[in-house]
């Protein structure tokens, strides 16, 4: 019999209960016992939605994120927070934000909080994790109580527990060395912590442990290779028994080394590692169990399920009972519940699997592949319905859009004049002081504004009072701007629910949904448009809101775009065409914005390109065809613009250093980096790399309640200008402020602004 189980579920609730849990317990309106409550109840409910598995995954639920919990599970917390008062929870969120609860930190009155830990993508993916901080002096020491936790509410509820745990060389591959030490001189100290807890889990009874292992699909050095012989011979005595999961992407040449490392099965991603079922079947020892990853965990398009049987039959023919079957990758990164939708069309509803429907179509495989097919006959009978619907629909494919993009040339991407002529025109008409200030786009998204839209999509306010309501936040956003004393303005985006939504709903070949929350990070859910078809513009989307933004005053006003890279890689994406040419679709919309904005006398537009490197394919060798393609779309989307016109872009929480050539190839005016985490590691690379462009490193970490003192600011901008010439240094925050507070933007920004007047007196 084929067994089924599941690498990891949502952990935010199908109506963000952990959203709303968490920030109530920020700000100091709930208890740690209610929050600790609601979380209970999440698991209680995602367990019992998984009850139809041989195995549910305990351990993948967090408060925050999944690396940080494995870091306090090793003991491994950063020096800064381990003598403030209060338990583990204040620790952790001390970590994750910089701060705990409101009225929890006894530290707040003379600094503000602490330095919230470095954040990161995760692998290939639009969550965010907790990079785990390394020395050459870290120890290790176990502390499973979120584990004893979990475990003892899974038992108690009768749940078949499967713990999952990060394993022990992705851990610290995930991390960084603050001084520079090797990581991998840190395994002898790590290895003795994770074999008691694997000691732990057997004297609590477990049976199975879930051991991720994604760095195996990454290209490894030598010595991280041996890091994994190491590693799980020093394992090899334990008593229970371990899954190593990887998911992602191939294992490619680590394909030998995870087939003979001394564990009990593998999973891979056979969604992204079709190909290399086979040869890990034929390779597994006669005793290992292969779990196949056949559901795609990411997308939220149907499986295929009697193409999936296909291959599936002869595969469990092969392997009988050794055969598991599970989703890709955890679930995490897909919406709770496909039912919940009641507004979405249904021909494309009836296209979708969301993360209940993906443990259902589990459930027919694995009942086809058990009992026969004609066992599910009527399930396979409606998927394959739903399938040809989706391949023949004529509203997936658009000739014309087709025909456009196929006369595509290299001339759309160039801009007029190189840098430097631009450069002298943008000057003269901009007029801006050297450390010109600016921020990223979004202000605060207050109760009102969101008051306001709720009521204009019931129907209780018509078109021009919901107008009239954003007009009077844009004007406020102004205002203050103007107060502060800031150089180039924006206009808040008051009216924007969210920076890809808001595009994706007013492009021809998307579809949204209602209820389809996903977590970014922490408490941030985003709701990722459905790009079904071929994508174009019927009109205008922006330009009377940045018109009327800039008729409240006479400074610069931003045009505030995203681009075509950051769109598509935070949708959900057609799997039905190459990656590229959905790229290129989204390119020529966009780009159609860009050229209406300068029409309409905007001098300065940012279009942000946030997911650049999040699209990377996680093999180097597979990078150059990626950034060609996404490179080329946004200098599509950019550069039919005049010289006096200034680009502006703007890049999230992420390494970029490694592609820094191809970030200069977009030829952007202005780029707004992520810096004040990294404390201006980020721009080391500037050391060795002559950027040729302006370039703002964020100064003002808007992921953190804390505000960045002036001192601060200086200090992080006189390290910036270290490496770049100060006339080619812009002062901003690191990312937009919607989820920031007022009472928390007004007095960093000012501090902001006066550190730019500071440093201008040493120009």
């Amino acid at each position: 019999m084929v067994t089924t189980h599941n690498l990891g579920f949502p952990r935010i609730g199908a109506k963000r209960e952990l959203k709303f849990a968490l920030e109530t317990y920020w700000k100091g309106q709930s208890s740690r016992d209610e929050l600790k409550a609601t979380g209970e109840q999440l698991r209680a409910r995602h367990w019992a939605n998984q009850a139809g598995l041989d195995f549910a995954p305990v351990g993948d639920f967090a408060f925050y994120d999944q690396v940080l919990d494995m870091s306090f599970t090793l003991g491994n917390l950063p020096e800064r927070v381990r003598d403030f008062h209060g338990d583990r929870l204040d620790n952790y969120f001390r970590v994750a934000r910089g701060r705990s609860a409101q009225g929890a930190d006894d530290h707040s009155e003379c600094c503000g909080g602490v330095a919230a830990g470095e954040m990161t993508k995760w692998f290939d993916t639009n969550y965010h994790y907790i990079v785990p901080e390394f020395d050459a002096a870290t120890q290790f020491s176990l502390d499973p109580s979120r584990l004893v936790e979990q475990l003892a509410q899974a038992r108690a509820l009768g749940v078949k527990a499967k713990p999952v745990i990060i394993g022990p060389v992705t851990y610290l591959w995930l991390g960084k060395s603050k001084d520079d030490a090797d990581r991998l001189a840190l395994l002898p100290r790590l290895l003795p912590v994770y074999a008691a807890l694997l000691d732990y889990f057997t004297a609590h009874g477990v049976e199975w442990v879930q051991i991720d292992e994604p760095a195996l699909v990454t290209e490894l050095d030598p010595a991280w290779r041996e890091a994994f012989v190491t590693a799980y011979a020093a394992l090899e005595t334990r008593r229970v028994k371990l899954l190593l999961a990887t998911y992602f992407g191939q294992l490619q040449e680590n394909l030998e080394l995870a087939c003979t490392l001394p564990v009990d099965g593998l999973h891979i991603d056979a969604i992204n590692a079709r190909d290399e079922v086979a040869q890990v079947a034929a390779r597994l020892p006669a005793t290992s169990v292969l779990s196949v990853g056949v559901i795609n965990g990411r997308n939220i398009w149907k499986t295929d399920l009697n193409a999936a049987l296909q291959w599936l039959e002869p595969l469990h023919r092969e392997l009988g009972s050794r055969l598991w079957i599970a989703p890709s990758c955890s679930l995490l990164h897909t919406p709770v519940d496909l039912d919940s939708e009641q507004k979405l069309d249904p021909g494309i509803k009836s296209w979708l699997a969301f993360a209940l429907q993906k443990l259902d179509e589990l459930t027919v495989l694995a009942t086809a592949l058990n009992h026969g097919r004609a066992a599910v006959a009527d399930a396979l009978s409606a998927n394959a319905a739903a399938i040809e619907s989706r391949r023949a629909s004529p509203r997936v494919h658009n000739p014309s859009v087709k025909a456009v993009v196929s006369r595509i040339d290299a001339t759309l991407g160039q801009r007029a004049s190189a840098y430097p002529q631009r450069a002298a025109k943008q000057s003269t008409i901009l007029n801006l002081p050297a450390y010109p200030t600016t921020t990223i786009g979004s202000f605060p998204q207050t109760s009102e504004i969101r008051l306001a839209r709720s009521q204009f999509r019931s129907g209780e306010l018509d078109g021009a009072a919901y107008k009239a309501a954003m007009e009077r936040e844009i004007t406020r956003s102004v205002k203050e701007q103007e107060a502060l004393g800031l150089d180039v303005l924006v206009h808040g985006e008051a009216e924007r629910n969210d920076m890809v939504e808001y595009f994706g709903e007013q492009l021809d070949g998307y579809a949204f949904s209602q209820h389809g929350w996903v977590q970014s990070y922490g408490s941030r859910c985003v709701k990722p448009p459905i790009l079904f078809g071929d994508i174009s513009r019927p009109r205008a989307m922006t330009v009377e809101w940045i018109r009327y933004a800039q008729s409240q005053t006479v400074k610069p006003m931003k045009g505030m775009l995203t681009g075509p890279v950051t769109i598509l890689n935070w949708s959900f994406v057609r799997d039905d065409q190459p990656r590229s040419v959905s790229c290129y679709q989204l390119a020529l919309a966009i780009r159609e914005e860009v050229l209406d904005l300068e029409k309409a006398g905007v001098r300065v537009i940012q279009i942000d390109e946030a997911a650049l490197r999040e699209g990377l394919p996680l093999r180097k060798a597979q990078w150059n065809e990626y950034l060609r393609w996404a490179v080329e779309s946004f200098r599509i989307t950019a550069n039919g613009v005049k010289d006096e016109t200034q680009i502006h872009t703007h890049m999230c929480y992420s390494e970029f250093n490694d592609i820094i050539a191809s970030i200069a190839d977009m030829d952007a005016d202005v780029i707004t980096i992520e810096t004040s985490r990294s404390d201006m590691e980020l721009l080391d690379v500037f050391d060795h790399f002559n950027y040729p462009n302006e370039i703002g490193p964020g100064v003002y970490d808007i992921h953190s309640p804390n505000i960045p003192s002036q001192e601060h600011i200086v200090q992080l901008m006189q390290k910036a200008a270290g490496r770049i010439p100060a006339e080619r240094l812009w002062v901003n925050p690191d990312c937009g402020l919607k989820t920031r507070a007022w009472e928390e933007v007004i007095p960093a920004l000012r501090n902001m602004v006066a550190a730019a007047k500071t440093l201008r007196q040493a120009v």
